[in-house]
């Protein structure tokens, strides 16, 4: 059985949670393989890695949100009433070998871990062909991706990858409750009925990942090395504005 670092942290700014994930891809590439449960300090828009910043004046709701960029893909997330999680390891490790199989094993242990607390979830499994021509919604859970994880035909799970060089990192999130901030998008607790909380469900769902992976968990926290780099990725990348503002 493998082992792997937990970090369970508290609320934190965006630019902080996407300069952390970074540094943690980085330490994958020296064989540190992590498993990070977070939250945000407050709603916060974040735009996938291609995504035009233009784009986020056509949603209202979140306009005075916080805007920061991802180092993935994809369509834009408000962060705010949520669990997200981020696993790093190396491609050559059998966690990162492939990368379909990852989405499948994580989602999985989500789905396993809802069922326990009560919510009936599934895997979007997409019947018909996509028209990658065709523009995408800005929200990224509007969008649908074979793989997703739905509460009936509504979506409260996805993810994305981010490969460096020898290293992988998956992250994503899981949408508890509504946010004022996009209140289109409904959560667990409006589709479920059941209201779950954010610390909660990072204990049991690590449990349930880490069985479904077949790893030992250790609780650990970040390196000093580690601290010092995200805080220069946040400074130097993720809170610039020539980062975030690189696709207009």
């Amino acid at each position: 059985m493998s082992t792997a670092r937990l970090i369970v942290d508290p609320p934190a700014p965006g630019a902080w949670n996407m300069a952390v994930d970074e540094a943690l891809l980085e330490a994958a590439g020296q064989g540190v393989t992590t498993l990070r449960l977070y939250q945000w300090h407050e709603p916060t828009l974040s735009l996938g890695y291609f995504q035009a910043a233009g784009e986020r004046a056509g949603h209202a709701a979140s306009r005075t949100c916080p805007l920061v960029r991802r180092a993935s893909g994809g369509g834009a997330i408000v962060h705010d009433r949520e669990l997200t999680y981020c696993l790093a390891t190396l491609i050559t490790d059998r966690l990162g070998a492939k990368a379909d199989a990852l989405y499948a094993a994580v989602h999985g242990a989500l789905i396993e871990t809802l069922a326990e607390l009560g919510v009936r979830a599934h895997l979007h499994e997409s019947a018909t062909s996509v028209d990658r021509t065709a523009r995408q919604p800005f929200l990224c859970f509007q969008r649908r991706t074979r793989g997703d994880v739905m509460c009936g035909g509504a979506k409260i799970a996805g993810s994305a990858q981010r490969r460096q060089r020898s290293a992988l990192a998956q992250h994503g999130s899981i949408l508890l409750s509504q946010s004022a901030c996009a209140p289109e998008l409904p959560g667990i607790e409006q589709l479920a009925g059941i209201s779950i909380s954010a610390d909660d469900l990072a204990q049991r769902f690590a449990g349930q990942l880490a069985g479904k992976l077949g790893l030992t968990l250790t609780a650990g926290k970040l390196s000093p090395s580690e601290t010092s780099r995200a805080s220069a990725l946040e400074s130097q990348r993720f809170a610039a504005a020539g980062w975030t503002n690189r696709r207009l």
